[in-house]
């Protein structure tokens, strides 16, 4: 829903009040943790103003990692960044995991370590289970949600939480809870005929989050594939992006980095992490 974009304001030098950081709206334990940066800016000043957090999108690194220190201090925990290639692979983080780490997807049990994925069209979808022992962050962008054979970055992710679960805890799939942060929005959204078909010859249902756009074009409903993907797998509980227009990262351009609007752009992140005051 909608109501679901909340406000959140972060104090510290780099990070202003004004940010108007989105904070998912999900029944999770106390000491999970997550939120989701926006641009924090207006559009004037140039395509990579305000908080971008991506190093490789010829933005000023000093300013960047300025950014990315401003971050961990409001997290209060070390967001890890990813080098992320539009892949399915996942990676579990500890407290020496370095950044640019090569995946699409980060997985941890341990507090103080977040979980972190950047985007600027492309889903972030965040995973933690109900009793709060892991959390994960996946970069779903069309080519990551779609995989190979029907296994994408999300059904990776998936595999990678119930294979820990049932070391530890025994927890199913009706264990875990999503969130969908901003994205491309299916009115924007425009791909040619050979990704429609790549997504109805690995899931022919998934012909409903396609409708017809411009010539030999089609709008894809990203954060409604993605809901199917993950309903698949038997999580049930979804929350966040519902596919409306506030949640559309071209449509928002004070509010998001978008580079299918902007061509070159910064990127904004969302994050997730336990905390270990509230342990």
């Amino acid at each position: 829903m909608t109501s679901q974009i909340m406000l959140c304001a972060m104090a510290s030098h780099n990070v202003s009040p004004l940010n108007d950081w989105l904070v998912p709206a999900w029944p999770v334990p106390a000491h999970v943790h997550a939120l989701c940066t926006t641009r924090g800016a207006t559009p004037h000043a140039g395509t990579r103003d305000g908080f971008n957090l991506g190093l490789h999108v010829g933005d000023d690194p000093a300013r960047v990692q300025g950014n990315r220190a401003g971050l961990r201090q409001a997290l209060g925990a070390r967001p890890v960044f990813l080098r992320q290639v539009h892949g399915t692979e996942v990676r579990w983080l500890d407290a020496q995991t370095p950044d640019e780490a090569t995946a699409d997807g980060a997985l941890t049990r341990l507090a103080g370590v977040a979980c972190t994925v950047m985007v600027a069209d492309c889903l972030p979808v965040l995973l933690c289970d109900r009793q709060g022992t892991q959390v994960a962050a996946l970069h779903a962008g069309w080519r990551g949600l779609l995989g190979d054979a029907g296994t994408g970055i999300l059904e990776q992710g998936f595999k990678q939480m119930m294979a820990k679960a049932l070391e530890n805890a025994g927890l199913g799939a009706t264990d875990l809870i999503a969130w969908l942060g901003p994205c491309i929005g299916p009115d924007a959204f425009e791909v040619g005929p050979e990704v429609r078909s790549a997504y109805l010859q690995a899931m022919p249902a998934s012909a409903g989050f396609f409708r017809p756009g411009g010539p030999q074009k089609w709008l894809a409903d990203l954060p409604g594939l993605a809901r199917q993907r993950l309903q698949n797998l038997g999580i049930t509980e979804i929350f966040g992006n519902d596919g409306s227009p506030p949640w559309c990262t071209v449509g928002n351009p004070s509010r998001f980095f978008s580079h299918r609007r902007d061509g070159v752009s910064g990127r904004f992140a969302a994050a997730i992490w336990l905390n270990r005051s509230d342990l």
